[in-house]
């Protein structure tokens, strides 16, 4: 590798920049090229009913601005728009958006296309960067203002004659000088300005200047300051809606888009899933969530991406990233212990009223229709804290701190032999079979409890004895009853018991309505013993006996 082959690219010096200073408080105004950037970035582009397929779920989604297409391209892209106009497919809070490039013939077939539109926008564009300029055009930059502006006449011409038959078509005019982030900023302005005096908007008929960084080209903080030197350089700024269309050649597009929003932006292009040329357009799905992450409505419709993903990986025929963020299938999902334990922790404190603070879940995960079964996974890297919580989610089993600790091994040894992620039965029917709650090993056949005086007095019948013992409680009785029969002296280290939830009781194949964990101390050992029985006193006299 040879770094000296490439050299930063120049952006405007801008020592009193005020975006870093900035806050979002609403979200931009999104628009879908999905149908149209997207389309063009795969390798079988979509067919007009795959386009039709993708166009309802994008409305579904909520998008009002939606590029369809580049109709004077192919026959494909013609008929995909007027099949939406002539079969009345377009909502009336919807506009359609189209590209064009700066010529007259594309312009005129573009018409041709938009013929009864009830609102559009035309998007027309030419190349403005240097590397454009001398090697492919090979044209001055005053022969490419030429061209932007005989673009923009053209565009404005051709509307003007389509309103003839069609008095009730609303077109909004978009011009963007192609690979602006590869653009001299200064020059980019002038373009830009020569393009809105043929058009002359208003505050009330605003056109639409989009700045793309078609290759990323530098970091989104310089891109961020090419955006707030193009702004503050631009007369007449009331009667401009300022778009960003960024690339992900860097990695960094969602983060240019984000900063350029800081930058004064108004509008932001993109994908669903970030699909697009190279590696990929702005990622909106993205874009939108880091914005609900702070509290800011999107104003889209992403809360069940398990309608929609399918839809989208369907006509690109692009498998999603199980890591992408916000909506792939494990982001949610954490496997190491310590992140585990954070999260119960945090969990069983969090309360509906209150607002969402959850350790390594930035959002809560059912705003996007998942359920908490996808957060914990138990593997040989989960640790204790990883099979208490799968265990209390799925069968409303509380585990106390050292049963987890003497359980732990068990799951350790279960997630190594299966040799990856450890299903929530097999774990279950793990616990359940290392204390036995099945087993017909101690049987609890009856007891009965009575006052003597500060005493309780015991009298139980295991496994067909009949055992006695006094006690300050039912625990100590028993054990007072197991010295009576053995000798041995045992005490009552800790003990838990909680009610079991009826469909948790129905789980696990069980008429059991109550837990109970116990840890005896007996000599210098410890022993665990849990049990589940119809009521607490029965749980807790049989967990006892297990663990003695």
């Amino acid at each position: 590798m040879n770094p000296q082959k490439y050299q930063r690219t120049p952006t405007p010096n801008l020592p009193n920049r005020q975006w870093p200073n900035q806050f979002l408080t609403q979200a931009p105004l999104w628009v879908s090229v999905d149908l149209r950037d997207g389309n063009q970035a795969l390798a079988n582009p979509m067919t007009v009913e795959q386009k039709l397929l993708l166009w309802h779920q994008l409305v579904a989604l909520g998008f009002k601005t939606i590029e369809v297409g580049f109709p004077s391209a192919s026959k494909v892209e013609f008929e995909f728009t007027r099949r939406l106009i002539e079969d009345n497919l377009i909502p009336d809070d919807v506009s359609i958006q189209v590209l064009v490039q700066a010529r007259e013939h594309l312009i005129k077939r573009t018409y041709e296309a938009l013929q009864g539109v009830n609102k559009a926008v035309v998007h027309v564009y030419n190349t403005t960067s240097k590397v454009q300029r001398d090697c492919v055009f090979e044209k001055s930059q005053a022969d490419i203002k030429a061209m932007a502006v005989q673009g923009a006449q053209w565009v404005q011409e051709y509307a003007q004659k389509a309103k003839v038959d069609f008095p009730n078509s609303q077109f909004v005019f978009q011009y963007s000088p192609e690979s602006f982030s590869q653009t001299e900023t200064d020059y980019a302005v002038e373009v830009c300005q020569a393009v809105m005096d043929v058009w002359s908007p208003t505050p009330q008929q605003k056109c639409i200047l989009n700045l793309p960084a078609t290759v990323e080209s530098t970091s989104p903080n310089r891109f961020a300051d090419q955006v707030e030197y193009f702004i503050n350089k631009l007369n007449n700024r009331q009667s401009v809606l300022i778009s960003i269309h960024t690339h992900n050649d860097r990695g960094c597009a969602v983060a240019a888009a984000e900063l350029a929003l800081l930058a004064g932006a108004d509008r932001i292009e993109g994908t669903l899933l970030g699909n697009g040329e190279r590696t990929g357009n702005m990622d909106i799905v993205t874009l939108a969530m880091n914005l609900y992450s702070e509290g800011i409505d999107p104003k889209l419709n992403l809360q069940n991406p398990k309608e929609w993903i399918p839809v989208v990986e369907e006509v690109t025929k692009i498998k999603t990233h199980p890591r992408h963020p916000w909506v792939g299938e494990v982001v949610y999902t954490a496997y190491s212990g310590s992140h585990q334990d954070a999260i119960r922790k945090c969990l069983l404190k969090q309360h509906a009223n209150q607002p969402w603070n959850v350790a390594y879940l930035p959002i809560d995960p059912k705003d996007l229709g998942r359920d908490y079964e996808a957060i914990i996974r138990v593997n040989s890297q989960s640790g204790k804290a990883g099979s208490a919580f799968v265990l209390a989610q799925e069968y409303g089993l509380n585990l106390p701190k050292w049963v987890q600790v003497d359980f732990a091994p068990v799951a350790q040894t279960l997630a190594e032999q299966q040799g990856g992620v450890v299903s929530h039965l097999d774990l279950y029917n793990a616990f359940s079979a290392y204390y036995g709650l099945n087993n017909q090993e101690v049987s609890l056949n009856h007891y009965q409890l009575d006052k003597t005086g500060q005493q309780e007095k015991l009298s139980i019948e295991v496994n067909g004895e009949i055992w006695t013992g006094l006690g300050n409680g039912t625990l100590s009785a028993l054990c007072d009853a197991w010295k009576n029969r053995t000798g041995e002296t045992v005490e009552i280290v800790d003990y838990v018991e909680h009610a079991l939830h009826l469909q948790s009781a129905i789980d696990t194949g069980k008429e059991a309505f109550a837990m109970a964990y116990v840890l005896v101390q007996r000599n210098q050992s410890q022993s665990v013993g849990v049990a589940m029985a119809k009521d607490s006193v029965s749980a807790m006299l049989l967990a006892l006996l297990k663990g003695f």
